[in-house]
């Protein structure tokens, strides 16, 4: 068979895997803190059939060698974690990190989750929670009879009482950090677990030593660009044409042999 036929099956591949990466992000466009996904693409292994360089006579080269490709495949996607816009709230339990770090968040398995997701609430022991119920790591009670609460940028959580004027400190948000964030593990609900390739965390204290500063009533946007993703899907899709062309083009060359042989 030709191998061009081949060769472009894995072209409709790669560019079908690549529309679904541009339509997480696109999906993703209203989901605080996601942070968009990039498709990265290699050519396969190639069949030299002349050897660059080698001899065409005893004092000659070959200037180019004949190689022929096999192909393209997917070789990962990458997530990028550009800081997001920043979208004013006004709720007291509203966070976003403007900088480097992760929330942490304590998983029912004893593990920890990282998260750029800022939604927080308080279940009924008054434990702040993520909106799945997990709570924020170190956790932080707030008492039943809170009338302000009051987060400051390094992370510190106040609260005034009804009845008492002066602020009682009722514990300290950290984050955490990572080497490598891209290296990640994506499991959805906003998280993200720790790998060999992310590195193990860096826990610090919100605007200290690089980390971002905690913004009480905001919320971070998704970093997925609208406009950037419709110029990859129109790009995704006159890519995909063009390789099925290569396969209707293949065809009809088989057609030819096939009526006129």
């Amino acid at each position: 068979m030709m191998p061009a036929l081949w060769v472009s099956k894995t072209g409709l591949e790669a560019q079908d895997l690549n529309l679904t990466t541009v339509s997480n992000n696109l999906a993703n466009v209203s989901t605080t803190g996601f942070k968009k996904d990039r498709a990265v693409f290699e050519d396969l292994l190639y069949q030299v059939q002349r050897q660059p360089g080698a001899n065409s006579s005893a004092d000659t080269r070959l200037p180019s060698g004949l190689q022929l490709g096999t192909g393209v495949r997917t070789a990962g996607t990458q997530k990028i974690f550009t800081t997001g816009s920043l979208n004013v709230t006004d709720q007291p339990l509203d966070l976003a990190i403007n900088g480097r770090g992760f929330f942490q968040i304590a998983m029912p398995d004893g593990t920890i989750g990282y998260t750029r997701d800022g939604t927080f609430h308080i279940n009924d022991e008054g434990v702040v929670v993520n909106v799945n119920g997990y709570p924020l790591e170190p956790q932080i009670t707030i008492p039943e009879q809170t009338n302000q609460l009051t987060i400051s940028k390094d992370g510190i959580v106040q609260a005034t009482l009804f009845g008492d004027p002066t602020p009682q400190e009722l514990g300290q948000i950290e984050t955490a950090d990572f080497i490598n964030p891209a290296g990640l593990q994506a499991v959805g609900g906003n998280l993200f677990y720790e790998t060999a390739s992310s590195g193990a965390p860096l826990v610090g204290v919100p605007n200290e030593e690089g980390y971002g500063t905690v913004e009480q009533g905001a919320l971070e946007n998704s970093n997925v660009e609208v406009v950037e993703e419709l110029v990859k899907m129109i790009t995704v899709q006159r890519a995909y044409e063009m390789n099925s062309k290569v396969v209707s083009a293949a065809d009809q060359m088989l057609q030819f042999l096939t009526q006129n042989t």
